[in-house]
């Protein structure tokens, strides 16, 4: 039988106390990608002593919790990321990092703690009936742990007929929720390009090749990709980063190393950047008589968010929390997450939930805001018990 709301609000506003200390245990003992060794062997602990079937080790450091309860055909995961950023902590808590250059700069450590939350009260009420996978992922930041996990087996070993996520997202007020259906978060590829000259004094140009003017004059005309090239109708990013070159003021270097961001959400435009851009390197070092080296290794696809699954979940949170905690107007992003390589795999949906005012993502100054913890996690649960719907027939396990 059906816990009404408030009763469930009142459960899970018990654990509050419980759920902001451990969230601000794991702020202090932040772990980067593929070394999240702690988090990940707390997060196995808790699940075993709330009667979930634990493996360890997915995608190197990543664990999966399944709970099965009646005998519902359907089958759930919900994810959560737990590594951390090599950034130096400035906020000053009292719960700041105490790992030198490593914090918790994009909120995973409140993920973490919103889906552990959920999975204890669903252990403990166990009002759904099918199979609950809770999938707590290493290395989204830049380590791609989702793609880890997914050519680990993930959805082989662990079957899931939908998958959701969600992510904290400042600047959306306190506990407002964000739907997209579609392209929702850019694709990101991370190019290098070397120009190689030739080198010499700097007070004899003509004697030299000059990397450093050939590299300006790529940059400028990297601005006529997006101008010219894409639809203006389509989104795309292209961002210089890092510029290296030369040690001297008097010398001219023999090469120049670029290092640029290139985002898109959809995957023709994608492809048409990687080969107007390349082609535009070549080009513009041939043009002085340089030469130009370009690796573009695929990074994060575009994540799509199925439009069935989209409508499910924005649906639970309507029902569930009314129609003024959804964000009307909420747009695509032109950040990258990795849980689009499971979105790849199966149908599902990413979600976002306001973290109130606060600093950026990925800001020395961000935190994550503890009043979203119940919400989050009450969120998930209701989301739980309505794809897993319980039927009169199933006796509980």
């Amino acid at each position: 039988m059906d816990e009404p709301t408030d009763r469930i609000e009142e459960r899970i506003s018990g654990y509050l106390d419980e759920m902001v200390a451990l969230r601000h245990d794991l702020h202090r003992n932040p772990e980067l990608g593929y070394n999240e060794h702690r988090t990940s062997a707390l997060v196995a602990d808790r699940l075993r002593d709330w009667g979930y079937q634990v493996t360890e080790g997915v995608g190197k450091t990543g664990v999966v919790g399944t709970l099965q309860n009646g005998n519902g055909p359907k089958r759930l995961g919900i994810r959560a990321d737990m590594d951390a950023l090599p950034i130096v902590e400035a906020t000053g808590l009292p719960y700041a990092s105490t790992i030198p250059g490593t914090m918790h700069a994009c909120g995973h450590d409140g993920h973490t703690t919103i889906l552990l939350t959920s999975a204890r009260y669903l252990a403990e009420t166990r009002d759904f009936s099918g199979t609950l996978n809770v999938i707590f992922q290493p290395a989204e930041e830049g380590g791609a742990g989702a793609r880890s996990m997914v050519r680990d087996g993930l959805f082989q070993r662990f079957p899931c007929d939908a998958v959701f996520g969600l992510h904290n997202w400042p600047g959306v007020p306190t506990g407002q929720f964000g739907f997209i259906t579609g392209p929702a978060m850019a694709s990101v590829d991370k190019v290098t390009v070397r120009i190689i000259g030739k080198g010499g004094h700097g007070a004899r140009p003509q004697e030299t090749i000059d990397p450093v003017v050939a590299s300006a004059s790529f940059i400028m005309a990297l601005q006529s990709i997006v101008a010219r090239n894409i639809d203006p109708l389509d989104a795309a990013v292209i961002t210089v980063g890092t510029i290296h070159a030369g040690i001297a003021p008097n010398v001219i270097p023999d090469s120049v190393e670029l290092e640029l961001t290139v985002r898109t959400f959809r995957k023709e435009v994608r492809e048409a950047i990687k080969s107007r851009l390349t082609t535009l390197a070549k080009a513009q070092a041939e043009s002085y008589g340089a030469v130009a080296e370009v690796a573009y290794p695929s990074g994060y696809p575009v994540l799509v968010n199925h439009a069935d699954e989209t409508a499910f979940a924005r649906n639970v949170a309507l029902e569930h929390f009314g129609d003024a905690r959804i964000e009307k107007d909420f747009r695509p992003i032109s950040a990258s997450e990795d849980f689009a390589f499971m979105l790849q795999e199966t149908p599902g949906s990413y979600l976002f939930l306001g973290n109130g005012d606060s600093a950026p993502l990925h800001s020395p100054l961000y935190n994550f805001n503890d009043e979203i913890l119940p919400s989050a996690a009450r969120y998930w649960v209701k989301l739980t018990e309505a794809y897993l719907t319980r039927n009169p027939s199933d006796r509980p396990i």
